[in-house]
């Protein structure tokens, strides 16, 4: 009798789920089949959007995209946690991307519950929606990146972690006798994204973090010269940045229900969000000891030109810029505040810099010509001094370098894609949309589009070159538009042109496989996973 009954409440529980389910899948495509404005795009299913077609069946965002371009046109629309539109000409941009504070669309992504769940929300620069914490926050990180005694520490930071690099590869590479501890190649890819884990920790915070040393001392029985406690400890909080990203990811894309109660998603939510709590505390260790630093620094000593230091000292007697009229309308930054800009700038200036620099790379080896013209340009330059630190003043004499990290970009962006949502109805593409409407505009559809470019599939430099030439409005864009584009936009040009330089004026680097595609995989950025190289002495 209790058997009959438990198998009855079983059955009536069964069809209680079933019936729910049922009902909530009806609603879910009756809401999709009847929404405004339908435009083409990949079919979602109910609870992951088209979650499973991205990460899946394409397994990244760039594949993706390429697909639904090619299949739906230049405007559809995909569904990750929310509706997406997805933007693929400039015309359909433009309002989104006017450069002016009274433009409305200045918002990267609508407000999201999860962000508040892994405590960014709100904050920095990328996920702030109030414009006038925004403003503030832009205002400092701006400041302080275009300060001149910044661009210099930048170049000197860029020769000082070359010459480390360097250091790194003559012991594992470049050895004249062949044996068993000379290695015959070397993964281009891994090592640029312990270069700029380095580079951008040091400029930010002013502190050495040792990501090329941990590396090194994986490939030999030789070990770098600093302590390993030291070099373990700040690979820690360099795979903490990287983890970072992912939360970020995790938590826009991935619904509240499975995060919340599905047992995979809730324990990988809950690593998430230990991991931000361990980045709070070790980036307030760094900023509470640098302000005691600066305490106990005289007046008229000077200070470090890392970014800390200056957004530390921004709005008080120790800044340069510090007036009377400052100290009554602004105020210094938080810990806080500080905190969020130092973490958006390490998330936007370390993987695009070295996947950038990685593309360069295959671009050259596989276009003769260009990397030709291109060290006819260093020699000049240079005269055949290969061990000279680099300046300001060859950074901008190095031209056609520049032209380099232009075409690499437009042909092969770093960046595939950013978003902006609007914060009342507009008209887009066509459209009347309401308020919240997110859109995600295809950088690279756009750069490799040839109604905006000719020849658009030659990889070609020069074009750049040409008196008077200038990109048709809107065309190009790897570093986003409008009032939020990408304020380090300044430092990644000028690290790229400079390691161009110190690269190719010593070494000569040789693919190992020409035949072998370009290896990348996709997710918010279009990253090289393996680039292997030969590198030797130039003659």
């Amino acid at each position: 009798m209790i058997l009959f009954e438990n198998f009855e409440i079983n059955n009536y529980l069964l069809l209680l789920c079933s019936t729910t389910l049922t009902i909530f899948i009806a609603q879910y495509y009756y809401k999709y089949f009847t929404r405004d404005n339908p435009l083409p795009g990949p079919l979602p299913f109910p609870f992951v959007g088209n979650l499973l077609q991205l990460y899946w069946w394409f397994e990244g965002n760039k594949p993706f995209s390429e697909y639904n371009h090619k299949k739906y046109g230049d405007i559809y629309e995909i569904y990750l946690n929310r509706r997406i539109i997805i933007l693929c000409r400039t015309e359909y941009i433009e309002k989104l991307l006017t450069p002016t504070t009274k433009n409305s669309h200045g918002i990267k992504l609508p407000d999201c519950e999860g962000f508040d769940e892994l405590g960014i929300g709100g904050k920095g620069l990328v996920l702030n929606n109030n414009f006038v914490s925004w403003k503030f926050n832009r205002q400092f990180f701006t400041q302080a990146i275009l300060l001149p005694k910044f661009t210099n520490e930048a170049i000197d930071w860029t020769n000082k972690l070359f010459d480390e690099l360097e250091s790194y590869w003559n012991k594992l590479y470049l050895k004249e006798e062949i044996g068993k501890d000379r290695l015959d190649m070397l993964d281009f890819a891994i090592w640029f994204r312990h270069f700029t884990n380095d580079m951008i920790i040091k400029l930010l915070t002013g502190e050495r973090s040792y990501s090329m040393a941990a590396y090194f001392n994986t490939l030999g029985d030789e070990k770098a010269e600093y302590p390993t406690a030291i070099i373990d400890d700040s690979v820690k909080l360099v795979k903490a940045f990287h983890k970072q990203l992912l939360g970020f990811l995790f938590f826009l894309f991935v619904p509240s229900f499975l995060r919340h109660y599905v047992p995979f998603f809730k324990d990988k939510a809950n690593d998430l969000i230990q991991n931000t709590k361990f980045i709070n505390q070790r980036m307030d260790e760094i900023i509470e000891r640098r302000r005691q630093e600066i305490e106990n620094t005289s007046l008229d000593k000077p200070l470090p030109n890392d970014m800390l230091t200056s957004v530390i000292t921004a709005n008080t007697p120790r800044s340069v810029n510090f007036t009377k009229t400052f100290e009554e309308t602004m105020r210094p930054m938080t810990n806080t505040e500080i905190r969020s800009i130092m973490l958006d700038g390490f998330i936007g200036g370390t993987d695009t810099t070295a996947n950038t620099l990685s593309f360069i790379i295959y671009h050259l080896a596989h276009n003769p010509d260009v990397k030709k013209k291109m060290l006819e340009e260093i020699d000049r330059i240079f005269r055949g001094d290969k061990t000279r630190p680099i300046t300001e003043d060859d950074f901008h004499n190095l031209k056609y370098c520049e032209a380099i990290v232009k075409e690499v970009s437009r042909v092969c962006p770093a960046v595939n894609s950013f978003s902006r949502c609007i914060d009342k109805p507009e008209e887009i593409a066509g459209y009347q949309w309401p308020a919240g409407t997110m859109f995600r505009i295809d950088i690279e559809a756009i750069t490799n589009n040839k109604d905006y470019w000719e020849d658009p599939d030659k990889f070609n430099p020069d074009r750049w070159l040409v008196e008077g030439f200038e990109p048709k409005k809107y065309s190009f864009i790897i570093f986003g538009g409008g009032v939020r584009i990408c304020p380090g936009r300044k430092l990644a040009m000028i690290e790229l042109v400079c390691l161009i330089a110190l690269l190719f004026r010593k070494y000569e680097i040789d693919l190992i496989d020409m035949k072998a595609p370009l290896k990348t995989e996709s997710a918010a950025t279009t990253a090289c996973t393996e680039l292997l190289v030969k590198i030797k002495l130039r003659n």
